[in-house]
């Protein structure tokens, strides 16, 4: 098979998912990487709590900064390339990522296809993410193991990726141990020419990178580890319980993957002495997992490093239950993992939760153009569960806005609720005690809400009137809701035309807006 042609298709595929996937799934991938790409290129941002207390690193922001300068100096630092760009930059490491998949699993067809279409690598493959970047580094890192000879190349991607994430040094400890018992070379002079010597070298340039940027001498990984593991930050943010990454985690990763997965585990313990690097590859994942596990904050993406170790393992499985299998049987068994994954991709990606990525466009058309009978710019006032949107990095204008916080309680306070809780708790009291209503062009010239809160707040709203509704899931929840909407305050003389004593927009005007807004 064409190695050239395989890249292409591959990158072709990634690329399409730049253009495809566009809705909200996580903050991080904008506040973790784009916001602060965007404050060190051009001075103006948000940092998270994790910035100032130093555990995230900046490397990977750095790359997306430097970017960002690139287009600065050419004048052509538009919002649209200011988005666009860095989601293209990370699907083309993913897409060299899955190339170095199908190398590392012997050129098959089966590998080209799964490595294709999961669901889950096509929602997030071109997602700004920490996680995107470490599944990426991982799998280049695999497809370098010495399974079968020697070589330390992988190394550098596993050392970045542990360096950037911490946590990822649960999967090459025991892929290490493997690598020392079978070389040639004795352990001695492969844990200090080798692993000691690269894993130096890389920590002492993110260091480096880190004490520049910080502002002081640090080392991200251990203020990562110290937060979030010793000091079990990431619990303030939700728990499960411990067998969540065997029981929902991963089998929602894999989705309908999940079935052959199944099959390669049964496969590769009956027949162990002809899956070598599956059973490697099963006793690191089951170890990540126990690891993980014991860390009361779980996400999905947590997760993602682990794709590439449980698709290795269906490959090898499916390659050989192929030499015996009909072709009507190979067909519709690829139809089926076809269909499972086209149809979450398709509605995680196009449909649920896309009222975010909407709403910015129309929030950059207010801070450029924007300006009250004061001649003052947009002032904009989210009033949503923090980081439910992008931030300036998806509105490049220097305009004042807020949002609800949620940082943890780092100083151990008694009876700590994060200033998100204490709006929600009582969200007028809020109001009147955190915005001035006199004089009026003290208010927030424009307000962010999901239509759940419009009737709480209702005669704060007196003072606004409704701009825009903008889709954005299916179902209310506690503090979310089915549409976004955009409120601007009344300007003098309009409080005289608008009736002050009109109702709150009732579900049929809120779908009459949203009609609107869809066909516009």
């Amino acid at each position: 098979m064409n190695l050239l042609y395989v890249f292409g298709l591959i990158l072709a595929v990634r690329l399409a998912s730049v253009f495809v996937v566009k809705t909200y799934y996580v903050p991080d991938e904008y506040w973790q990487s784009l916001e602060v790409a965007h404050k060190l290129t051009f001075g103006y941002g948000y940092l998270t709590w994790e910035w100032v207390q130093g555990i995230r690193s900046y490397v990977y922001p750095l790359l997306i900064a430097g970017l960002y300068k690139v287009l600065a100096l050419l004048h052509l630092d538009s919002v649209q390339l200011l988005v666009l760009l860095p989601r293209i930059l990370q699907a083309t490491l993913t897409a060299y990522s899955d190339y170095r998949f199908f190398v590392w699993t012997g050129k098959r067809k089966w590998a080209l296809f799964l490595i294709l279409v999961p669901w889950f690598w096509f929602y997030t493959g071109s997602r700004t993410l920490a996680n995107t970047l470490e599944a990426s580094l991982t799998t280049i890192a695999l497809s370098y193991f010495p399974w079968y000879g020697e070589g330390t190349a992988y190394l550098w991607p596993a050392a970045f990726c542990c360096f950037l994430r911490p946590t990822a040094a649960v999967i090459w400890l025991p892929l290490s141990i493997y690598h020392l018992r079978k070389s040639r070379l004795s352990p001695v002079e492969l844990i200090l020419k080798r692993f000691l010597a690269i894993g130096l070298l890389v920590a002492g340039l993110g260091i480096a990178i880190d004490t520049y940027l910080h502002g002081q001498l640090i080392v991200t990984p251990y203020e990562f580890l110290k937060y979030n593991i010793f000091n079990n930050i990431g619990s303030f943010y939700g728990s499960h319980p411990w067998h969540w990454y065997f029981t929902v985690g991963l089998p929602t990763v894999l989705g309908i993957n999940t079935l052959p997965f199944i099959y390669g585990i049964m496969e590769t313990v009956r027949k162990s002495e002809k899956y070598k690097v599956s059973k490697q590859l099963l006793i690191t994942i089951l170890l990540t997992l126990v690891v993980l596990s014991t860390v009361e904050h779980k996400e999905f993406r947590f997760v993602s490093p682990l794709l590439p170790l449980c698709l290795y393992v269906t490959v090898e499985a499916l390659s050989r239950w192929s030499y015996r299998a009909s072709s009507t049987m190979l067909w519709c068994t690829a139809f089926v993992i076809l269909l499972g994954n086209a149809l979450p991709a398709w509605y995680l990606s196009t449909v649920h939760q896309k009222g975010p990525i909407d709403l910015m466009p129309k929030l950059r058309d207010i801070a450029q153009e924007y300006r009250d009978e004061r001649e003052q710019r947009a002032n904009i006032l989210f009033l949503m569960p923090c980081h439910s949107t992008p931030f300036y990095s998806h509105i490049h204008e220097n305009v004042t806005m807020r949002f609800l916080t949620c940082e943890p309680n780092l100083k151990h306070q008694e009876n700590f609720k994060d200033e998100a809780d204490r709006f929600y708790e009582s969200p007028n009291h809020w109001l009147n005690s955190h915005i001035p209503i006199h004089p009026r062009t003290a208010l927030p010239t424009h307000v962010v809400l999901f239509d759940s809160l419009t009737e709480k707040i209702g005669e704060f709203l007196t003072n606004y009137k409704l701009l825009h509704s903008i889709e954005h899931a299916e179902h209310r929840q506690s503090r979310t809701g089915r549409a976004i909407q955009v409120y601007q305050r009344l300007l003098k003389g309009e409080e005289n035309a608008f009736n002050r004593d009109q109702q709150l927009p009732s579900e049929q005007d809120v779908e009459s807006l949203l009609s609107n807004e869809r066909f516009n």
